[in-house]
């Protein structure tokens, strides 16, 4: 039983680095539409379907550090935007996007994995990006419309907000999640199969 916990604490462990990691790495891939797509949600995805939704959030938590530390040191231009309109909502729309998105992920394949595991893990990674999108934009217009309204440069924000936020950006980071679900599940069945 020690085993299996060490085994998953240095799992969770890894998880976390590599969320660190790949969001550095996504920093790196130029920007479309002016947001860079971030690859981030696989390990969120993949953490949250081997351990639960407790898990998920931490990894997503552990994206939102990197996100909110990219905007207060200006790694992601838009995101020091919105930190130097309000650096305290800055910290709390990032953090809420990527605890929420990798909590939603994880009950979401908990609730369905019975029924289906493949499609579990297909729904739950339409789910990590969705939630993760859909909080940074009610965000965005809620509380930084005009930090929104500088980044579409005069024209109409809907339009702006179709084309650069759910075109240009969701729909690459749902694409990726969803092609490697198959691969996901298949992670999840080992892991769980060597803990019996």
């Amino acid at each position: 039983m020690r085993n299996l916990k060490i085994k998953q604490m240095a799992t969770v462990a890894l998880l976390m680095a590599l969320v660190v990691v790949m969001q550095f790495v996504s920093g790196m891939i130029p920007p479309v539409g002016g947001f860079s797509i971030s690859l981030v949600l696989i390990p969120v995805v993949l953490g949250s379907a081997l351990y639960g939704p407790a898990v998920g959030s931490l990894l997503g938590g552990t994206f939102g550090v990197i996100v909110f530390i990219n905007c207060v040191t200006g790694a992601d231009p838009g995101g020091a935007m919105v930190f130097q309109a309000n650096p305290v909502l800055c910290f709390v729309v990032v953090m809420a996007k990527g605890i929420l998105a990798g909590l939603a992920s994880g009950w979401t394949y908990r609730l369905l994995r019975r029924k289906n595991a493949y499609i579990a893990m297909l729904v739950a990674a339409i789910v990590c990006p969705l939630i993760n999108t859909g909080i940074f934009v009610l965000c965005m217009f809620a509380f930084f419309k005009n930090v929104l309204s500088v980044w579409a440069g005069g024209t109409n924000l809907l339009t702006y907000v179709l084309t650069g936020l759910v075109v240009a950006n969701f729909l690459p980071e749902l694409g990726i999640n969803m092609v490697f679900s198959p691969a996901g599940q298949r992670i999840v069945h080992v892991v769980h199969k060597n803990k019996d």
